[in-house]
């Protein structure tokens, strides 16, 4: 038995991964990097966001980054555009996030699978589809 460590690769896309359209019209694709179904490993979401969608303020169980790859978002009243990054701490607050006149496209970064949204106001998680998205990317034990 070799003291190697065990090698991993894979290779896909933003395809073959298939994504979830919310309600709201934004397309959600998700990968882990490390091991698929590792709640320790970094996750990562490339979200395409509809002109002026919008979605509610909320914060995240684990820090995060995101960076806006085309288009415009508003995030809590700032504006950011293609190539700004945003770096939080877990448990900031953040939102609402608006998607400029063009739409959005992000690719989110989670440094751990404690990546579902958890809304700010009471009763108030507007674009956030949170159901849905832990229904389609929660990894099934």
């Amino acid at each position: 038995m070799s003291d190697r460590p065990i090698k991993h690769q894979r290779s896909t896309s933003w395809d073959e991964l298939g994504y979830l359209e919310m309600p709201n019209g934004a397309k959600a694709y998700k990968f882990e990097i490390g091991l698929e179904g590792d709640n320790d490993a970094p996750t990562v979401f490339k979200v395409e966001f509809p002109p002026n969608c919008e979605v509610a303020p909320h914060t995240h169980d684990t820090d995060y980054c995101e960076i806006i790859l085309e288009g415009t978002q508003q995030i809590t009243g700032q504006w950011h555009k293609a190539g700004d990054i945003r770096i939080a701490k877990a448990h900031t607050g953040y939102g609402p996030l608006v998607a400029g006149p063009e739409g959005c496209t992000v690719l989110v970064i989670f440094k751990t699978g404690a990546w579902p949204a958890i809304p700010l106001g009471k009763g108030d998680n507007y674009g956030l589809h949170v159901d849905k998205l832990t229904e389609k990317f929660t990894a099934k034990a």
